[in-house]
């Protein structure tokens, strides 16, 4: 709960506390001194507080406000627990709730109140004691916080994919700020756009002989406030390396900025300068898991010597950690040699045999919105789908099938770009060139129901989970002959290059599994009550069908550029379409299945450079 939350439920809770507090005796007691001394302390009244104890009304006034600031609190809330009465004497004991604000923890113990009759008047005996049992005089309260530094993400190998930068921290020594307090604070306020007040309490509320951190700079901006930060000579300024500038793939490990006024309070623990926050990508969403949370301890401190004489609670913070991905810096390097001469294309590959994100690359087309999200029209790529429900229909590979260079399927109009020859191709030829007019002639042999199940088995439209946004593909409703057509030439069914890696994996290995890109943590909320939804089942093709659809793509890989390098490739290209000039090639060599988009450019040729520097690595 934010500070002004807190606050004002604590400004709520005023008139029920006086109602209880005034409620709990029936008979002359001293409850009229515990109630005024006890709301007022509450209220921030120090006056009616003051005017209950029997010490000077000055000194209690000062020691009840110095406790809310020393504390940082955003409120006080109180509880009695029971009041006993012997002779002119008079015992309170009662519960402390302390809201130390800034998302950090309640703090809670107990106290007592002594009172005694002074002029038939009862009073609060007053003492350091009555704010806390173990509080003497020559003493103050004080909050530590250390902020945990922020852990990498990295990949299956354990290796971090960022590297370490610095940030900027400037702060203060409390005690070696005299009368400038305010004034520190008020120009640090106008050069950063921090609250002052905020900054103020901090700083009144730390041990005086250690340093506060009080703001975090990146490069660029700390460069554009240096000379104003340093016209301030009571301000310091250290260099701090957190792992926040992010390898490939970039936009998958996500950028990472220093705390600022605007995002102080969107990170999920108790924070202070030296903290950073994610923006993007994994950064982002495994943010909590990745900064932890401050550890922070109240603790009483010696006024003369700056001592610190007792530790009165501690509360070690949410425990950071890294972030465990699927990412192969070797794959990944390949993947980006492969995109560098596009200028637009996408890259995604992953293992065959579990679904494991091993690299995503991409020129001119984001890596998670394009990559893993994008929608775009399947092509012929699809087609790899669609043979397993042809097949299941019983159509074989060697079957005759026409390429016209025109063709008509239920009053839907197709036209072919040419690249099979010969007077008699077969249904694998077909398939393996990309022939349209050849495979939506092929819509009549198979129903609707059927094709939506090809689909589905291999994931299509499946409610995958990644923490990362992503698309595993959609398909329209099957209402006719042409709408099947277009469906197997790939005309209106939307893929993203992740899920169509993903068929290709499936293909491979004989089982559609889900993707898979971050192992640990879980899940990336760390304050989730209820286990996410589980992941699809994965789903085992045709053992026949399979042996058929591999065959195919050991042709549709034959003779292509995406034979660049040593080892067998299978896969499928489709032919540029549209005013873009989309393109597919899905296929797999090894272990690694790779799905790959372009515009403009041979998708082939960008799997052969895959492959071929797969090969080169060391």
């Amino acid at each position: 709960m934010s500070r002004v939350r807190r606050t004002l439920a604590a400004t709520v809770t005023l008139a029920v506390a006086s109602m209880t507090l005034t409620g709990c005796f029936e008979e002359a007691s001293p409850h009229d001194a515990v109630r005024d001394f006890l709301v007022g302390w509450q209220s921030n009244d120090y006056d009616l507080a003051a005017s209950r104890a029997d010490g000077d009304p000055a000194a209690v006034r000062k020691a009840l406000a110095d406790a809310k600031l020393q504390l940082d609190a955003a409120s006080f809330r109180f509880r009695i627990k029971s009041l006993t009465v012997t002779g002119d004497r008079s015992r309170a004991e009662f519960g402390v709730e302390v809201d130390l604000g800034d998302n950090n923890p309640l703090w809670t113990y107990d106290s007592v109140l002594p009172l005694h009759l002074d002029g038939g008047v009862w009073k609060v005996t007053w003492s350091p004691s009555v704010l806390h049992p173990q509080l003497k005089e020559g003493q103050r309260f004080a909050v530590k916080a250390e902020p945990k530094p922020r852990q990498p993400v990295v990949d299956r190998g354990g290796d971090p994919l960022q590297q370490d930068t610095f940030l900027y921290v400037a702060g203060v020594v409390p005690a070696q700020l005299g009368d400038r307090a305010e004034e520190v604070v008020k120009q640090l306020s106008q050069i950063t756009g921090y609250a002052e007040d905020r900054l103020l309490s901090r700083i009144r509320s730390a041990p005086p002989n250690e340093t506060v951190p009080l703001i975090t700079f990146g490069r660029t901006r700390y460069q554009s406030v240096r000379q104003k930060l340093a016209a301030i000579p009571e301000v310091k300024t250290v260099t701090e390396k957190q792992p926040v500038d992010p390898a490939d793939p970039k936009q998958i490990v996500g950028r990472v900025s220093a705390l600022t006024p605007e995002t102080e309070q969107k990170l999920g623990g108790p924070q202070r300068a030296g903290d950073s926050i994610g923006q993007s990508g994994l950064q982002q969403t495994y943010q909590g898991y990745l900064t932890g949370s401050t550890e922070t301890q109240v603790i009483i401190l010696d006024l003369t010597t700056g001592e610190e004489v007792a530790s009165l609670q501690q509360w070690p913070g949410r425990q950071n950690r890294s972030v465990q991905t699927t990412l192969d810096a070797g794959v990944q390097a390949a993947a980006e040699r492969a995109v560098s001469s596009t200028r637009t294309s996408a890259l995604v590959a992953v293992d065959r045999t579990t679904g494991e994100i091993r690299a995503v690359a991409t020129r001119g087309l984001h890596q998670e919105k394009d990559a893993l999200a994008g929608k775009f029209p399947a092509g012929t790529a699809f087609s790899v789908v669609a043979a397993d429900a042809i097949l299941k229909a019983g159509v074989r590979t060697k079957q005759k099938l026409p390429c016209p260079a025109e063709r008509t399927v239920g009053g839907a109009r197709f036209v072919d770009a040419g690249q099979v020859t010969g007077s008699s191709p077969t249904f694998q030829e077909n398939f393996a060139q990309g022939c349209v007019t050849a495979l939506a002639s092929l819509a009549r042999r198979v129903n609707g129901d059927d094709l939506a199940k090809s689909a589905k088995t291999f994931g299509i439209g499946q409610p995958w989970r990644l923490p990362l946004k992503s698309f595993s593909g959609s398909l329209p409703a099957f209402a006719s002959d042409a709408d099947k057509a277009k469906a197997i030439a790939g005309q209106n069914v939307e893929v993203s290059p992740l899920s169509m890696a993903l068929v290709a994996a499936a293909v491979g290995s004989g089982t559609w599994r889900p993707p898979v890109l971050v192992t640990d943590p879980d899940a990336p909320d760390t304050a989730a009550e209820v286990a996410p939804a589980p992941q699809p089942q994965p789903q085992q093709l045709d053992p026949q069908v399979r042996k058929a659809l591999t065959a195919m793509m050991k042709a549709g890989a034959q003779g292509t550029p995406a034979q660049a390098g040593s080892g067998r490739v299978y896969g499928v290209a489709s032919a540029a379409a549209g005013k873009e000039n989309n393109a597919w090639f899905v296929g797999w060599q090894g272990d690694l299945a790779i799905s790959v988009f372009t515009r403009n450019y041979d998708p082939a040729a960008v799997a052969g450079s895959f492959f071929a520097a797969l090969g080169d690595s060391p």
